[in-house]
């Protein structure tokens, strides 16, 4: 069924339009690939370099599965309580729970995702959930301050992409490599310290039990970075799906990210790093503020021309604010 709808939604694109998703949807699966094949060989070489049992690392991968469900099912309560977040008043927000409705609806959602609103300043907005709280969608008061309702749609049909891709299951997913790596390199680090917990020639190996846990903690900030670009592959997605179920919602996106980044550039660097918890969450980073003025479509266009290298975004959960500006050109007048 949601095959049906994602060519519905997609039906209407040019040949080149169809071809950049396309490009998209594979780069995120060579990802997922790549990722998890050579975290497969890493285990199955140091496993079978050491001598350890492969129950050692089910242990392992149990315990940082299990840690992340829990971070997964309590996660909506700790979002709710970090950033005062209630669910939206159906009289206040008669409008915006009929644009949340009716995006639903166009993006193939099954069920329509509970509306919520966060009492801080800092402009931006977020989905989440887990199987025990059910879809959210989460805006700031800041949010709704700082932007007209057109572009709050925008914002709306971006946060829908996420869950319409299940972003936060992917994530959560792709994100427990590492961690598995992490805790692995930090196990065999500790047993060289102890003198091998008995490993095989745990004596004679220790010292190699110590370079090769150093080794896997190194290992595992590289991982990270794919977990990095994942994520920044993500919100280009949402992006592009905003884009196909908003009302011009690609022009009206990029003027949505420009005034959060705007409005975010008027907050002390200390009150935005107070939200920065859970900012892979958000549409945009509130880390990275905009600290200009000015026409808005000015702004667009001049960011637009920034030529920004790998590295400017390489630790970043989000894109370039240039790059993700000049893929929605991309989807301009595709919105019906």
């Amino acid at each position: 069924m949601s095959g049906v709808i994602e060519m519905s939604l997609t039906g209407g694109l040019g040949p080149g339009l169809r071809l950049s998703l396309l490009k998209l949807r594979l780069a995120m699966i060579g990802t997922w690939a790549l990722v998890t094949a050579l975290a497969t060989l890493l285990f199955v070489g140091v496993l079978t370099l050491l001598g350890i049992p492969f129950i050692g690392l089910y242990g392992i991968i149990g315990f940082v599965v299990f840690f992340h469900l829990i971070q997964w099912l309590l996660g909506p309560s700790i979002v709710n309580a970090v950033y005062r977040v209630k669910p939206a008043d159906e009289s206040e927000f008669r409008w915006l729970h009929e644009a949340v409705r009716r995006l639903s609806e166009k993006s193939g959602l099954k069920k329509t995702p509970k509306l919520m609103v966060a009492d801080i300043d800092i402009p931006n907005a977020f989905a989440y959930g887990s199987p025990s709280s059910g879809p959210m969608v989460a805006v700031t008061r800041g949010l709704l301050r700082s932007l007209p309702k057109d572009e709050v749609e925008a914002v709306i049909g971006h946060e829908l992409g996420h869950l319409k891709h299940r972003d936060i299951v992917v994530m959560m997913a792709i994100s427990i490599i590492p961690a598995v790596i992490y805790y692995l390199g930090y196990t065999l680090y500790i047993s060289g310290w102890f003198g091998g917990y008995g490993y095989r020639d745990a004596r004679s190996n220790v010292g190699l039990l110590l370079l090769v846990g150093i080794a896997l903690i190194v290992a595992s900030f590289i991982f990270n970075l794919f977990v990095f670009y994942m994520s920044r592959l993500r919100e280009y997605y949402a992006d592009a799906h905003a884009a196909m179920v908003v009302k011009d919602g690609a022009r009206r996106l990029q003027r949505a990210l420009v005034r959060i980044m705007q409005s975010s550039g008027r907050f002390r660097r200390q009150d935005l790093s107070h939200y920065s918890q859970f900012k892979a969450f958000f549409i945009a980073d509130p880390e990275k503020p905009l600290r200009v003025v000015g026409d808005v479509d000015a702004i667009v266009e001049e960011l637009k021309r920034q030529r920004p290298g790998i590295l400017s975004e390489l630790f970043s959960t989000h894109p370039h604010p240039a790059k993700r500006l000049r893929n929605l050109d991309n989807f301009i007048n595709v919105g019906e």
